[in-house]
C-alpha cells in the first residue's frame, strides 16, 4: 500500500474504533472578523488586511469565507546577495471557504483555499473531522489536505513548474483534571515536484575546499548558479501541549514541538504562554518561544570546485543551521452589545523575534570575499509582527 494511503487509512480506523459519544458537539460561533497584519524584518515588509465572515444554519451547518492580502516589499539578504541593492514589490491575494457540518458528537469540515501572486498560484483542499466522547473529556481529530501549486518566473518566461502537496494530521485532546488539558498532534507532509525557488542561487568559488578554519583570499567574486533540489520531501512534525488553569483568573500553557524530514533537517521548539483575565472585559497574553534546527544534507553557504558537482545544492537560509527566539504580548477587550449584534472583541498582538544563523553568511557587494573565502559575517536579524483584530459576534 502507498505510504500516503496507509496514513489516511490509519486516521479513519481511529475514528471507526471510537466509542459512542455522551455529549453533542457545538458549531463555531457566528461572527465577522476584520484584521490588519504587519511583518517587518530582515529587509522585508509584509502587511495587509483580512476579512472573515461566518454564518450558521439550522444548528447543523456553519459556512465561513475569508479574504487575505499580503503586500510585500523586499530587499532581503537573498535579494541583496543575488542582485545587489535591488528591491521588489508584489501582492499576494488569498481566498478561502469552509463548510462545517455537525452530527451528534462528530464535526466534519471541508474547505478550499486559493492564492495568487505574479509568479505563484496555489490551490488546496482540506477535510477534517473531530469526535468528542467520554463526556467531553476526550476529543480525537483527523484530517488531510491536497495542494496543487503552479510556479513561474518573472525573469524567465519559459519556466512553468508544478508542485503537489499531501498533508495528513491526527490529534488527541484529553482533559486530565478540571484544570489540566493535554493535547498531542502529529502531522505528515509529502511534497513532490518543483520545490526550489527559481530566483535563489548558490555561491560557487573555483577553489577546492580548504582545511577547516582556513579562509584563503578569494580569487575574485563568487559565481552564481541555480539551486538544485530533490523533487520529493517527506516531513513529520509532533507537538505536545499542556494547559493548566491556575487558581486565579489565569492560565499557563506550554508547547513542545519536534520536526524531521527526508532532507536531513531536525528541529525542535518550546513555547510558554500565560494568559491573565484582568476583568470581565479585559485579558492579557504573554508568550516566549525558542526554536532550533540543523541544516539540510545538501545545504552550504559556499560551494567549492570539488563540491559544486554534487546532485543537490541549496543556499536557502531556511535550510541552514539556525535558532530563533521570540517574545510576545497581547491584549483583548470584549463587551456585550444590544440589538442584532451579541458582542464585540478588540484584540491586539505583538511579537518580537530574533534569528541567528550558524552557517549562513551575510554576502553583500561590500562583504563578498573581503576577509577571505567563506569568511563573511554570520547573518542575523530581528523582526516584529503586529496583528489587530476587530470581531463582531451575532
Amino acid at each position: 500500500m502507498d505510504l500516503s494511503l496507509q496514513k489516511l487509512a490509519i486516521a479513519f480506523i481511529v475514528f471507526a474504533l471510537l466509542p459512542c459519544a455522551l455529549q453533542a458537539a457545538v458549531l463555531p460561533e457566528e461572527r465577522s472578523d476584520a484584521m490588519y497584519h504587519r511583518y517587518e524584518g530582515g529587509g522585508m515588509v509584509i502587511d495587509g488586511p483580512s476579512v472573515l465572515v461566518r454564518k450558521n444554519f439550522a444548528d447543523k451547518v456553519s459556512v465561513a469565507a475569508n479574504y487575505y492580502v499580503d503586500n510585500v516589499s523586499s530587499a532581503s539578504i537573498d535579494v541583496v546577495t543575488i542582485k545587489g541593492a535591488s528591491k521588489y514589490s508584489e501582492k499576494r491575494k488569498e481566498k478561502s471557504g469552509d463548510i462545517t457540518y455537525i452530527e451528534d458528537d462528530i464535526v466534519f469540515n471541508v474547505g478550499i483555499t486559493d492564492s495568487s501572486e505574479n509568479d505563484y498560484d496555489a490551490r488546496s483542499y482540506r477535510f477534517d473531522m473531530n469526535h468528542t466522547f467520554f463526556g467531553d473529556m476526550t476529543t480525537v481529530n483527523a484530517g488531510f489536505s491536497l495542494g496543487d501549486d503552479e510556479i513561474t518566473s518573472s525573469e524567465d518566461d519559459s519556466l512553468f513548474e508544478t508542485m503537489n502537496r499531501r498533508q495528513y494530521r491526527i490529534g488527541v485532546a484529553q482533559v486530565l483534571t478540571k484544570n489540566i488539558l493535554l493535547n498531542f498532534n502529529y502531522e505528515s507532509v509529502i511534497d513532490e515536484g518543483y520545490l526550489q525557488n527559481p530566483y535563489r542561487k548558490i555561491l560557487v568559488t573555483t577553489l577546492d575546499k580548504p582545511p577547516e578554519g582556513q579562509h584563503p583570499p578569494a580569487p575574485g567574486l563568487y559565481t552564481r548558479e541555480p539551486e538544485r533540489y530533490p523533487n520529493t520531501r517527506n516531513s513529520d512534525a509532533l507537538s505536545l501541549k499542556l494547559a493548566y488553569h491556575l487558581p486565579w483568573d489565569g492560565a499557563f500553557k506550554t508547547r513542545l514541538g519536534y520536526f524531521t524530514d527526508s532532507w536531513g533537517i531536525d528541529a525542535y521548539s518550546v513555547q510558554f504562554d500565560y494568559s491573565h483575565k484582568l476583568s470581565d472585559n479585559l485579558a492579557l497574553d504573554f508568550r516566549l518561544r525558542h526554536y532550533q534546527q540543523g541544516d539540510a544534507d545538501f545545504y552550504a553557504n559556499l560551494f567549492y570546485n570539488d563540491t559544486v558537482t554534487q546532485n543537490f545544492a541549496a543556499r536557502d537560509k531556511e535550510l541552514s543551521e539556525y535558532s530563533s527566539q521570540s517574545v510576545g504580548v497581547g491584549a483583548s477587550y470584549e463587551t456585550e452589545l444590544n440589538g442584532f449584534f451579541d458582542r464585540f472583541r478588540l484584540n491586539l498582538q505583538y511579537d518580537y523575534m530574533y534569528f541567528d544563523y550558524d552557517n549562513f553568511r551575510e554576502v553583500t557587494p561590500e562583504t563578498e570575499g573581503l576577509n577571505g573565502v567563506d569568511n563573511e559575517p554570520l547573518y542575523s536579524f530581528d523582526a516584529y509582527t503586529l496583528r489587530l483584530f476587530f470581531t463582531i459576534f451575532y
